[in-house]
């Protein structure tokens, strides 16, 4: 079976997804990217029966002449994916072209485009945000008289809270539409803000039905970290994924699910727990999640989640693992201004929690930081029981410092 995978760079998640699909023994894999075959690992680009560059993944006429031209070269390409949120729905248009299977073109666009995704969630009567496609100030004014603020300011097709913000006031307003400068050809979406905790929901879907499921807990929310750089983020998969308590959220994502389209493959659901008890959906990607998430799904269930990802999106088979363990991880963010000059209370944390740290990215001397809710590094910890996860967790971000300068 001739298989093509996606990538805009050979990072270590890109790195791991190829090695997981060239571990399967009737798979002959091919690679689209933007590097050089040169830039991967030596003991896979060996392996790689094919490989082409192009300028731009997110390109549908630069895929379809890659997926193409690897197809005339090694024959009929049997499969073609990608996890980069970025290209799905290209690629979901190169393989509607070629007619290689696949989460189809229509229902690609609809995880894609935000604002139209929370149209279709409304439209089936999914709670969602209240938002509106802003292109003028006009029109943010309008759209804040009705809901109130604050109001959240995010581009229709982000990603990982990029280029997201939180608007409070009138003045706010005005100053976030100058800066991000939307026109009625190149709009912004402005949504109600949703007060409560932040949570993430993954479901392993076969043939449009949910097979399996794991939840994640955030604190604090994603966009909270992004407008307070001293605050170092963490995510929590609880081991009781089956508790009742999440009964409204499953029965409300696999709803989602179908209305969007979803087909074969892994969604990442962000969703929030209101104040008032009530799930709201946020945002669902069609794709496995970042954030060390699919690491983190694999030590609590002691299996390669990376692995069982591909082999579902290449022969559509997935095994349902048990779960075993709480899984947590500690964002280590970077306090100061300059770059990465020393980190404290490691030493104290290894030592108090050494039988629970499972997985660990330290910050290197001399790094720049990332900007990015995720930091400049992690530490994830492992237990059978839920709440011993949570207070290593509240040891790690209370003790450990990562000094900038």
């Amino acid at each position: 079976m001739f298989v093509v995978f996606v990538c805009p760079q050979f990072s270590p998640a890109a790195t791991q997804m190829i090695e997981a699909a060239l571990a399967l023994p009737h798979v002959r894999l091919g690679v689209i990217a933007t590097q050089p075959r040169e830039a991967l690992a030596p003991h896979l680009a060996a392996r790689l029966l094919d490989h082409w560059r192009v300028e731009d993944i997110t390109d549908a006429a630069q895929l379809e002449w890659a997926v193409r031209s690897l197809g005339a070269r090694q024959g009929a390409v049997s499969r073609c994916f990608a996890a980069f949120e970025q290209a799905q729905w290209p690629l979901a248009m190169v393989r509607e072209r070629l007619g290689i299977p696949g989460l189809p073109a229509d229902a690609a666009r609809n995880f894609r485009d935000k604002a139209r995704m929370k149209d279709v969630l409304r439209d089936a009567d999914v709670p969602v945000a209240r938002h509106r496609l802003v292109g003028t100030l006009d029109d943010a004014q309008r759209f804040v008289a009705e809901v109130g603020f604050p109001v959240v300011l995010k581009p229709p097709a982000g990603a990982g809270a990029r280029a997201t913000e939180r608007v409070a006031s009138a003045a706010e307003l005005v100053d976030a539409i100058a800066r991000h400068a939307p026109t009625p050809a190149a709009p912004m979406l402005c949504e109600e803000f949703l007060r409560g905790t932040e949570h993430s929901i993954e479901t392993v879907s076969i043939e449009g039905r949910a097979v399996w499921h794991s939840i994640t807990r955030y604190a604090p929310t994603p966009l909270e970290v992004l407008e307070q750089p001293w605050i170092q983020w963490t995510v929590l998969l609880p081991r009781e994924i089956d508790d009742p308590a999440y009964d409204d959220i499953r029965a409300t994502a696999e709803h989602a699910l179908t209305a969007l389209g979803m087909t074969t493959g892994v969604s990442h659901c962000e969703w929030f727990r209101r104040t008032d008890g009530s799930v709201a959906v946020s945002e669902i990607a069609a794709r496995p999640p970042g954030a060390n998430m699919t690491t983190m799904i694999s030590r609590a269930n002691d299996v390669d989640f990376v692995q069982a990802w591909v082999r579902l999106m290449i022969d559509g088979i997935f095994v349902p693992p048990t779960r075993r363990y709480a899984v947590g991880t500690a964002y280590l963010r970077g306090q100061g201004q300059g770059v990465v000059r020393g980190i404290e209370g490691l030493e104290a944390v290894e030592r108090d929690l050494g039988s629970l740290l499972c997985d660990r990215r330290l910050p290197r001397i001399g790094q720049p930081p990332t900007g990015s809710y995720e930091g400049e590094g992690f530490l994830m910890v492992r237990h059978p029981d839920t709440a011993v996860v949570e207070s290593a967790l509240a040891r790690i971000i209370s003790t450990v410092r990562v000094r900038l300068g």
